[in-house]
């Protein structure tokens, strides 16, 4: 870098003194020169006329004597012509052997009367002369001055010009070496810099005081590097802080990238497989459950959320596994182990459908007897009728509960199998309004299908559903709008398309117009046991698992379920079937 920047510099410093010595040379040299030329032409005159007086006035001395002299004395040769051009006398030749000087510039313009000037080189010296000529009687005179001390000064001033050109690119030298060796270490002092910057020591400073440009360009990298410290700084705790969190989670958490190598993994995850997790390596040497590849690679292909399960990952234990795609390619996915809640749920079923099953034959005598008893004492309307109507009408209710506990539980476990068939979504609303026509009536209920969407309904397609299943779907919906929206003395069932995601449903309803659901029970309304009366719901003798027992109906069908309702309005109940 030194040597570079030392002849960059050298270059630049010569190509500056070469430049200002040839504008020297021909500005001020030019200058010069000619004011050297005006002032010895300016004397030449002079000399010339004073030369000119004599020969008219000087009667003393011959034109030789006069011309020796004159031309000694003006440092110059000296010439005597008459009228025709013939030569009178010359200070440094014979004029017998000289030829005519008529024709020359500057006697022809003296022959004239005018003095006259001409400048040229001698042919026989090779230097140029100056000469200079005036009017005389009967001719003219002559002074002719070489101009070879004029280029002799010339040439010593270009030496000393050129002698001061090399002492000026001396100092240059001098100067560019030491510029060159400064500027180079604060350069390389950058240099390095930057490079244990780009190495990781975020630390390192240029602390370079000067401010120049470099000065500037170090100020800027050293604000560059704390920013970029701060930044590392504030990532890296952000990066400890996600990982104190995702090592603290109970549920596995590992990180793919795109073209499926483990980049990262919590504890969880690092326990929960034999082998543990190896970063850099392919995810299928950690992992080698299907379900699981699948769903990450689905994540990382479609930029979609994943959900599935997988049960080969550790023998005997079930995971729920959800697999998200990460914004630069790869997927991250969380393996919550469902083996204990499985095993819970399960329990609780089991626990549910057995007391159910057995509590069926106890309620079952309790009822019977209680109705035999009742009939023994018809003719008897004391306190013992009352007390057996209350045994059997919460022994009924009781029959019911258990009833609907082992539905529930039989169609939670998927112990309940649903035999689909492709059935018109006319002939569902046909068959709830049959079977509820005349209870409705008892109830002074209007049931009745939507008479203005009747022709559509007609002409929807077919769904997939078990008749039975549908039936106590719409069993359920009736039976509460009955019981808790018969104010509004009418119930409109009905049927409609609906859009599931990306494929096609139908929609059907039942509404009421009775007193309605506030908005903030309609989330829990299919929870079991969940009542929004609990006293009225006790008096219509009502087990709050009805609700429950459609949602999961609707669920093992492929479908969904909800309810909205406004105060005063009425509630309208509508559950959504694939099409065949």
């Amino acid at each position: 870098m030194k040597n570079r920047i030392f002849f960059k510099l050298m270059a630049v410093f010569l190509i500056v003194i070469a430049a200002t010595a040839a504008i020297l040379d021909v500005m001020i040299g030019g200058a010069w020169q000619s004011s050297l030329r005006a002032e010895i032409e300016r004397n030449l005159n002079q000399k010339t006329l004073l030369f000119a007086h004599r020969v008219e006035t000087d009667r003393a001395h011959s034109l030789s004597e006069i011309a020796a002299q004159e031309g000694l004395a003006a440092g110059a040769r000296a010439t005597v012509i008459d009228a025709s051009g013939k030569v009178l006398a010359d200070s440094e030749s014979n004029p017998a052997n000289m030829e005519n000087h008529a024709s020359r510039k500057e006697f022809a313009a003296a022959l004239s009367g005018h003095p006259g000037e001409s400048e040229r080189r001698s042919a026989t010296l090779g230097i140029p002369f100056l000469y200079v000529a005036v009017p005389v009687s009967g001719g003219a005179v002559r002074l002719a001055y070489p101009l070879s001390d004029v280029e002799a000064v010339q040439a010593q001033v270009r030496r000393r010009m050129l002698w001061g050109s090399t002492i000026a690119l001396a100092i240059a030298l001098l100067i560019a070496a030491s510029t060159s060796i400064w500027t180079s270490r604060r350069l390389e002092r950058i240099v390095d810099v930057a490079a244990r910057i780009e190495h990781g020591d975020l630390h390192a400073r240029v602390d370079d005081l000067p401010q120049d440009e470099i000065g500037r360009v170090a100020a800027a990298i050293d604000k560059t590097a704390e920013q970029i410290e701060r930044s590392f700084d504030a990532v890296r705790s952000s990066q400890r802080q996600l990982e104190t969190l995702l090592n603290s989670m109970q549920d596995a958490v590992i990180a793919v990238s795109s073209d499926g190598l483990v980049q990262w993994a919590n504890q969880p995850m690092d326990r929960l497989v034999p082998q543990h997790t190896r970063l850099n390596a392919p995810v299928v040497e950690t992992i080698r459950d299907p379900d699981f590849l699948a769903a990450v690679n689905a994540a990382t292909t479609t930029k979609k959320v994943k959900t599935t399960r997988a049960t080969s990952i550790v023998p005997g234990r079930a995971f729920d596994v959800t697999a998200a795609p990460l914004p630069d390619g790869g997927a991250v996915a969380v393996l919550r182990d469902l083996t204990e809640t499985e095993r819970v749920e399960k329990t609780r079923r089991d626990f549910i459908a057995n007391v159910s099953h057995e509590l069926r034959t106890p309620l079952t005598s309790i009822q019977g007897y209680s109705e035999t008893l009742l009939d023994l004492s018809s003719e008897n309307s004391g306190p013992n009728r009352e007390f057996l109507e209350i045994i059997r009408k919460n022994a009924a209710r009781m029959a019911r509960l258990t009833e609907d506990l082992l539905t529930l539980a039989r169609v939670e476990s998927g112990e309940t199998r649903f035999d689909t068939e492709n059935v018109p979504p006319i002939e569902l609303l046909h068959d709830a309004e049959e079977s509820f026509r005349e209870i409705a009536r008892g109830y002074e209920v209007d049931l009745q299908i939507v008479e203005t969407g009747r022709s559509s309904v007609e002409s929807l397609p077919a769904v997939r559903a078990d008749r039975e299943a549908i039936h106590q779907v719409f069993s359920n919906l009736i039976d509460n709008a009955m019981k808790y929206g018969r104010s509004g003395a009418r119930i409109l069932l009905g049927a409609r398309p609906a859009r599931r995601g990306l494929e096609f449903g139908v929609e059907f309803y039942v509404q009421d117009f009775g007193a309605g659901i506030a908005s903030e029970h309609l989330p829990r309304l299919f929870e079991r046991f969940y009542r929004v009366d609990k006293a009225r719901s006790r008096e219509s003798g009502g087990t709050g698992l009805g609700l429950a027992i459609a949602k999961h109906i609707m669920l093992a069908h492929g479908g969904s379920i909800r309810a909205e309702s406004e105060l005063n309005h009425g509630s309208t109940f509508l559950f959504t079937l694939p099409t065949a």
